[in-house]
């Protein structure tokens, strides 16, 4: 059975909206872990406009299971991390005025730098992976600047606009996820997944955790997070 990391940032978006208290993304996270998450995920960006540094805090206090931490190569961030030691971080490209994350990390051309990110997270006990497009070039790099994890960039395939789009995108996913673990690195996957596109995905057996957000925050609206995330679980099986 494949993981679920949920992504809890669009609870954050609710509350800020208001710039009140409520609702916690960090008590959302605790439903979620009792629901059956495997890992929590949220991204402090460097504008704040949902998690907040003190949001992360109470998340590395209170979680029970494995928390990831999105972040751009931000030296505000990265020290952050350093002294918050999340579980995880995942390195993700990041613009002020995208509404979400637009594409994955270019490693070619910033391998320098991310070498010597890699390796201060590295040596703070922080297992490190990069957001990525399902992409030869980039996945051949990884080792070479120190990372073994991936989270591959599903958002061509969730974007699909037609059946045979949609069938040439997880061809892609499948063989770039077939790259890495040859290489020795895991797989993740993430972004627009929701209830219907993510059920092909099943078959790429390689991809070990699937991190999933928006979709499962816009069916609690209706179902109630508990029974969101366990339904999302329950597809993962």
């Amino acid at each position: 059975m494949s993981k679920l990391g949920v992504n809890i940032d669009h609870v954050a978006t609710l509350r800020q909206a208001r710039k009140i208290s409520y609702p916690d993304p960090v008590k959302a996270a605790l439903i979620c872990e009792r629901s059956g998450a495997d890992s929590i995920v949220c991204h402090l960006r460097e504008d704040r406009r949902h998690i907040q540094d003190s949001d992360l805090i109470r998340l590395k206090k209170n979680l029970s299971g494995k928390l990831n931490l999105e972040m751009a190569m931000s030296e505000e961030i990265v020290k952050i991390a350093v002294k918050i030691k999340p579980d995880q971080a995942t390195i993700v490209p990041e613009k002020r005025m995208e509404l979400t994350t637009e594409g994955g990390l270019n490693i070619i051309s910033q391998k320098r730098r991310l070498q010597k990110i890699v390796k201060r997270l590295t040596d703070a006990g922080i297992a490190v992976s990069v957001f990525i497009e399902p992409d030869r070039r980039q996945i051949q790099l990884c080792p070479e600047i120190g990372v073994y994890m991936v989270e591959l960039h599903t958002g061509r395939y969730a974007n699909a606009a037609n059946k045979e789009t949609l069938k040439r995108e997880c061809d892609i996913l499948n063989k770039s996820s077939g790259l890495a673990r040859s290489l020795g690195i895991k797989v993740f996957a993430g972004h627009g997944l929701n209830y219907e596109n993510v059920k092909p995905m099943m078959a790429i057996k390689e991809i070990e955790e699937y991190n999933i957000g928006h979709s499962i925050v816009a069916r609690a609206v209706f179902t109630g997070l508990k029974n969101a995330v366990r339904e999302m679980k329950g597809l993962l099986k």
